[in-house]
This record gives structure tokens, sequence and C-alpha cells, in this order.
């Protein structure tokens, strides 16, 4: 029986132990830390948005200019088959307005536990706190409790993840081994990433409130989401989804009120102030709540006087900020093994019979459930691939 040894036991590495094993191949799934999916648990403890419900095409837009590339692989295991893969692990799952799509009982631990027994059902064996350290005479080696490992693989499958949240494992450590080996890298750059944004006391009571109802843009990205106000800058969804646009230099602009046009803002706030402050006019006028106000002031004052010139303000504020949170803070990365290192069926053109899958190869989307799949149908296809090269 053929044997494939996966390292790395992410979403991306659990599917193509999954495939290979269903497959009639022998797996062994080789994690360095204490024990497994500890990044895919983490994504779960917000809600874990498995994938979003769409149309083939928008859903492949999101994966920008990676899409060529990875086209196939998502219209082989994409959001559908997703849906399909959770609720076989009985998984019961609903789709939420925005498409997004979770399990019901939205943490990720019961379908890692689900998941997990399926895989040793199906054989697989699992070694943790076996840490990759390369090759030696053509075998894995490995740093472990008991020492120095090695093993014989006909097939070896790369899943180590990103260079964010080392404590969980994807420290892209692997990169300098790759590179020895004569693998094509890309510099690691944070995505998905918070914003730096040192604000002064005046906002110390505002810290931890949302932004909600707002349009955020960076250049040619977009997005209608939320922004946390935190002790460290700008973090959440909406900030995430245009952090690329930050990381590549365009300004950062938010639209407090992204329902009106400039014109009905002036408009609104042409009405007689009376003796109330700037601040209550807005309120009043505007209905703009504390948190909008204080964001305004933070970063425009002293605001116009003039009613045009006050809501173009409002409806393009300029962040002034100190760039992206750093990169072991990021929900994910993008560079790492780029794409022209891989062959079509992911296999590393500089190390025959070794394949990369998941994030740390050279692709970046935005939250929302596109992560997840993409790591799910990289190694699907990679297990996928394997299986029909030891099976012949």
């Amino acid at each position: 029986m053929s044997h494939a040894v996966v390292i790395g036991s992410g979403p991306a590495g659990l599917m193509a132990a999954q495939i290979m094993a269903q497959a009639g191949l022998r797996v062994t799934v080789c994690e360095a830390k204490p024990s497994v999916g500890r990044k895919f648990l983490m994504a779960g403890k917000s809600g874990l948005n498995l994938t979003k419900s769409e149309e083939a095409q928008a859903f492949h837009a999101a994966f920008s200019e990676a899409t060529p590339w990875l086209s196939p692989m998502l219209d082989a295991f994409g959001p559908a088959q997703v849906q399909v893969w959770a609720q076989g692990l009985e998984q019961e799952i609903f789709t939420g307005t925005t498409g997004r799509v979770f399990p019901k009982a939205m943490k990720a631990s019961p379908l890692l536990r689900a998941w997990l027994a399926r895989l040793e059902g199906l054989g697989v064996v699992f070694h943790t706190r076996w840490r990759w350290t390369g090759w030696a005479d053509g075998m894995l080696r490995f740093d472990t409790p008991a020492g120095a490992q090695t093993l014989a693989a006909q097939a070896t499958v790369l899943a180590l993840g990103g260079a964010s949240w080392q404590r969980l494992g994807s420290d892209g450590a692997w990169a300098p081994l790759l590179a020895q080996a004569g693998v094509v890298l890309c510099p690691f750059v944070p995505a998905n990433a918070g914003l730096a944004v040192m604000w002064s006391p005046f906002m110390e009571k505002h810290l931890g409130h949302a932004l909600k109802n707002i349009q955020l843009r960076a250049g040619a990205h977009v997005s209608r989401g939320e922004a946390v106000v935190s002790r460290r800058g700008l973090e959440g969804g909406g900030v995430y989804a245009v952090s690329r646009g930050v990381r590549e230099g365009a300004a950062l602009r938010i639209d407090l009120m992204p329902d009106q046009t400039v014109q009905a803002v002036a408009q609104k706030l042409r009405k007689p102030q009376g003796k109330a402050t700037q601040s209550n006019h807005l309120r009043k006028a505007l209905k703009l709540d504390p948190i909008k106000i204080a964001l305004l002031q933070e970063m425009a004052m002293p605001l116009p006087k003039d009613a045009d010139a006050l809501a173009a303000v409002i409806k393009a504020l300029p962040i002034t900020h100190a760039g992206l949170r750093p990169l072991d803070e990021a929900i994910s990365t993008a560079g790492g093994v780029s794409q022209e290192a891989v062959d079509a069926a992911l296999m590393l053109r500089a190390v025959p019979g070794t394949y990369a899958v998941g994030e740390m190869l050279d692709w970046e989307a935005p939250t929302g459930g596109y992560l997840i799949t993409g790591c799910l149908a990289t190694g699907a296809w990679a297990g996928g691939q394997i299986a029909a090269r030891l099976n012949l």
C-alpha cells in the first residue's frame, strides 16, 4: 500500500489526508503542535464561516489575480461541495442573509471532532509534536519528543500555513527549507489585517465600540462592513476587506453615511444649529452616533463650518494611521510558494513527489468563507492528484 505523509493539520492538510485515505492510501499526518487544527479552532471562535453561497463567477473573483490558477480547484471543491462535506460529518449548516455559510453549532470544535473521527476510521495515523526539519537521505526528517525521526513517503503534502499566528503553528519556518531546495518563494505580507492607529486620549472611552453602517475604501478595494475601534487601531471585517489597498499604499477613507449623497448630508447640516454644540448638531441633524462623531473629530479637527465642506469630510473621512498591524497578527498572509513553483497538480517542480496546499501557496482572499474554502479546495485537489498517480 502506498504511503503518503501530510505535514500540517489545518483544513488543507486534513482534506488532503481524507481524499487520499478514501482512495486507499496509507496516510500519516504530522503536526508540530501538541494538538491538531489549532488555527482552524481559532477561526471558529467568532463563528466558523465555512464558505459563501454565491454564483461561481463572483466567488472565484474574490481570489483576484489567483482566480485563473485556482478556478479548476474551486470548481471541483467549491461552496456546494464544502456544504455537502460538512453535512456528511453530520454538521447541520445554515446560510446567513449575506450568503455566508456556518455550522449551526457556530464553533469549529464539533466539526473538527467529527472530522478527526472520520479520518481515524479511514486509518489515518496522527503524530503530534513532530516538527518537520527537512530531508535526510531522501526521507522526511522530524524533531520529536523522542528525538530525531524519519519517514519514507511515496508522496508528501506540505500544509504548513502562512506566517501569521505563530503560536497556533503558522510560523513560516518552512520557507528557508524550501528555498534551499530551489523552490521559488514570494515574500510574506499581511492579508486581512487590522490597521494600526495611535489614538489620542480623547478616544479612550470609545475603545471596543463598533462603527456600523459605514463604507471603507482604499484604492480599488471597497467594503461595506463594520470596523471596531480597538486599543491597537481599527479591526474587523470591513477593515480586513480593504487592507490590501492599504498595504499597497492607497489612502483609507471612511464614508460615515453611505446611504446618503453628499448633497443630502449638506442639506441636513444646513438646519439651524442654534446654541447647540457642533457635536450635538451632528447628532441631531444627521443622527450620527457618538462613535462616528468621535472618529470624525479625531481625524478631522477642526471640522469645517461650511456645510458642503463638512459633508464632503463625512462622506470621505481620511484615516491617519501607521500602516497595517504586524504580520503575525494578520488573519491570513499572501506570499509563500509561488504559482510558478508548482505544476497543475500542486507538486513542487523543484521537489518531485512533494505538494504544497493551503495558505502556504501565494494567493489571498477576503474573509467571509473564501479562505477556508480555498484551503479545503487546494487540499482536496492535491489529495486527488496524488491518489490518481499512486493508484495507477
